[in-house]
């Protein structure tokens, strides 16, 4: 468990990742292979529980963005599948904690914002065309204090 009660993935790097962001108050392990990245927390469609995963991001204007890539694998990861059953997710992105809210882009909103999140993190363009799934893009927008 971690702080909020969230638990994190059981794959390692993420664990460690995570550790190291939030244990440092959102000032160290912010980036994945030199890309920026976020903790969020999903609840559990299955079990109720808040999950913790490190996710790189894009920003489009105020929201920011991310990619249910599972690098390229042909199933959505776990994380996007709790978010589609309950939107209501928390965010750290840097030293900032907040509630947010996730939207499943429509392809139009996918197509405008995929070049940038190509340039975030170049290997987002062969995920894509590893796998016939359409890798989602999903808006976190911050939620109303």
């Amino acid at each position: 468990m971690s702080e909020l009660g969230a638990t994190t993935s059981p794959t390692k790097w993420v664990a460690d990742q995570a550790k190291l962001y939030e244990e440092s108050g959102g000032t160290k392990g912010l980036t994945v292979q030199g890309s920026p990245c976020l903790l969020i927390d999903t609840l559990g469609r299955k079990s109720g529980q808040w999950r913790r995963s490190v996710l790189i991001y894009g920003r489009d204007g105020e929201d920011y963005l991310v990619v249910a890539s599972l690098g390229g694998s042909d199933h959505h990861p776990l994380w996007y599948l709790n978010l589609t059953a309950n939107p209501q997710v928390r965010l750290r992105v840097e030293t900032e904690r907040f509630a947010a809210t996730a939207e499943t882009l429509s392809p139009a909103e996918k197509a405008r914002v995929w070049p940038h999140l190509v340039e975030v993190f170049a290997p987002y363009a062969g995920y894509q065309q590893k796998t016939e799934r359409d890798i989602p893009v999903v808006r976190l927008r911050r939620a109303a204090d």
